[in-house]
């Protein structure tokens, strides 16, 4: 019998049934694809070896100033750091500042719900009403990091001295969720005043001028939605701003209007504050069940094909720690999640939007960077460490791997019989292969290996359905298509 090529194409397909992911990567973690070729994506490096951050970082930024000194921005509930290139952390959080929440909460309790439900002295059952953890959004304005907390609302800006903290920015708006930096470099002021679909910005090369007049280029403009504003990025000659329902851009005019605002997507709001992210490709954010793409001119959904894996398998109520970054060098945009039993973000989804498939995965990572200042994309686990990642191929005890979902000989009607397999490696050994097997697809699986490959590989199984799981031993390898000498077998 001819040999049987096992070649799934590139990405994860987690969605409906077993037999839909037939012939499909289903499951793994750590992993991308590249011209057909599945490998591990870059390990990480501690930058410092120290605890940097007191509080799991939920925004960072990385800018360079003047003279060309590079920063790293990052902020807490309680906190706003700033880091140098060589490691030194400064505590630059504003006199005055309102710490917000850790952690987001569910108000079971007392007004936490509709009138009249539920049972008098008994908690409430959880009905959607999440008191979100506290984020950052932050700029550069010029060479100065502005920066802005969702608990606190004031609108700060840090001129590069690391004795003296951030300050609140002269007469700008408060109780704001948050902020953003124009190409046109007007800061954006979001939800300003309080008031969750207005838009205010200063005058042009002025932060402190706030006032509308005749004689600067000031103003404020409120949305025509019923939606609060979660974002805001600079794109395209344009200024995305994502709601939790919509979306809509800011196109510069100059004087009189300043800004035109047009609302290009409908019932596409982001589900955090953190999802939304710029890329060559587009402007991607998550919705609440699926994710969404800004091309320039229009908002578009994009189907995903690892939707159960992600959206079956999320904690609603830590939904507001969601964030998002660009992986420029590898084509694909990242976004991390808590997964549906933790409280703190531990699962990741990516898009690969060059190649158009999907990536999934396990890693703690609560804020980040894309390279560009630095050479490698920066990333904070909750415990307060900054790693350079794409860097190497430590994990840290991370398991990297990759399993398919099931595939047959033929119909599926007889056992097949396997007998020997083919590898396509760049090097032999550097990773492992365990194949399960089962008769029908909720029926129990049979696990075979782990195999030592070479080339061939003896192994011995049989199953109507088989799966390959693929199991990183070292190094940096590479998987192609693999062949199995395979026959089929009798009926039972």
């Amino acid at each position: 019998m001819p040999l049987v090529e096992l070649t799934p194409p590139s990405g994860f397909r987690f969605h409906g049934t077993d037999l839909q992911s037939e012939g499909r990567w289903h499951d793994g973690s750590l992993v991308r694809w590249h011209e057909g070729s599945m490998r591990p994506v870059g390990g990480w490096v501690d930058r410092t070896g120290d605890v940097e951050y007191a509080a799991p970082p939920r925004g960072m930024l990385a800018w360079q100033d003047n003279t060309t000194n590079r920063w790293i921005a990052a902020g807490t509930y309680n906190k706003l750091y700033a880091t140098t290139s060589g490691g030194g952390t400064f505590d630059i959080t504003p006199a005055g500042f309102t710490s917000g929440a850790e952690t987001a909460s569910v108000n079971t309790g007392y007004g936490g719900g509709p009138y009249g439900t539920s049972f008098y002295g008994q908690t409430r059952p959880d009905s959607g009403n999440y008191g979100e953890a506290t984020t950052w959004s932050m700029d550069s304005y010029g060479q100065y990091l502005v920066a802005c907390s969702n608990a606190d609302g004031k609108l700060y800006e840090w001129q590069l001295n690391t004795g003296t903290p951030a300050a609140q920015i002269a007469n700008s708006p408060i109780n704001c969720s948050g902020l953003v930096v124009t190409g046109e470099r007007f800061i954006f002021a979001l939800g300003a005043g309080g008031v969750k679909n207005k838009v205010a910005w200063c005058d042009f090369e002025n932060n402190t001028q706030w006032t509308p007049s005749s004689t600067n280029q000031a103003g404020d403009v409120t949305l025509q939605t019923s939606g609060q504003i979660m974002a805001a990025v600079a794109a395209q000659g344009q200024t995305i701003i994502v709601t939790d329902q919509d979306a809509h851009r800011a196109v510069y005019q100059g004087p009189p209007f300043i800004y035109q605002f047009e609302r290009v997507g409908a019932a596409c709001g982001a589900v955090a504050r953190k999802v939304v992210v710029d890329t060559p490709a587009g402007v991607f954010w998550m919705g609440q069940q699926n994710f969404f793409r800004y091309d320039g001119s229009t908002v578009s959904e994009v189907p995903c094909d690892v939707f159960d894996a992600v959206f079956s398998d999320m904690n609603p109520a830590q939904i507001s720690k969601s964030w998002g970054v660009p992986n420029g060098q590898n084509g694909e945009v990242w976004w991390f999640y808590c997964s549906a039993d933790a409280t703190e973000i531990d699962s990741y989804v990516a898009y690969d939007y060059h190649d158009n498939h999907w990536l999934i995965g396990k890693l703690p990572r609560t804020a980040g960077v894309d390279r560009g200042v630095f050479r490698a994309p920066i990333m904070a686990s909750d415990a307060g460490r900054i790693y350079n990642h794409e860097t190497g191929f430590n994990y840290e005890a991370q398991t990297v791997y990759a399993q398919t979902g099931p595939f047959k000989i033929g119909a599926g009607d007889n056992l097949a019989v396997v007998t020997s397999l083919i590898p396509d490696e760049l090097a032999l050994g550097s990773v492992t292969t365990t194949f399960k097997t089962r008769s029908y697809p909720n029926s129990a699986e049979a696990s075979h290996g782990p195999y030592t490959l070479t080339e061939p590989t003896s192994v011995r199984f049989q199953g109507r359905q088989i799966r390959m799981r693929v199991d990183a031993v070292d190094g940096d390898w590479r998987v192609g298509k693999f062949r199995f000498d395979a026959k089929a077998g009798g009926r039972r």
